[in-house]
């Protein structure tokens, strides 16, 4: 789906047969349902809360663990990221959502937290800011070493 930020197509193509595999019917009506209310211009926490939380449209719509998988590699799961971020970037000078934060503590080696500093430095960003931006990125499953 090359289609960021487009207006959905509301009518298939009806010359082509129906395909027994549902995934992109169901991807593509996420993305409606996405885009419809990115065009609200919700806060960003309330967006992400309501699509990619954990009792988000996404994990309701792709409830097999391979299917949420699948969806996560896809262009349609990019460009909701993609949504979140220009929501992030909007409310910069709105105020955030009425939900509560929360803080958690990390431990992390003083070269990890030097590197995340100066990195979010050169973004001119802070370094919540930048943590939150790479908190809400994919990570592949071999990347992240079990107890």
């Amino acid at each position: 789906m090359s289609h960021l930020f487009q207006q959905p197509a509301t009518q298939a193509n009806s010359m082509q047969p129906e395909s027994e595999d549902k995934g992109p019917d169901r991807q593509r009506e996420v993305y409606r349902v996405a885009y419809e209310r990115f065009r609200q211009n919700p806060d960003w926490v309330t967006f992400f809360r309501e699509f990619l939380g954990v009792e988000g449209v996404v994990r309701q719509t792709f409830q097999h663990p391979k299917d949420l998988n699948d969806f996560e590699q896809g262009d349609t799961y990019s460009e909701i990221q993609q949504m979140v971020a220009k929501l992030r970037e909007r409310s910069k000078n709105q105020s955030d959502s009425d939900e509560p934060t929360r803080v958690i503590t990390v431990r992390l080696p003083k070269s990890l937290h030097e590197s995340l500093r100066a990195e979010a430095h050169e973004r001119r960003t802070s370094m919540n800011q930048l943590c939150i931006s790479k908190l809400l990125q994919l990570i592949d499953n071999e990347l992240v070493p079990s107890d």
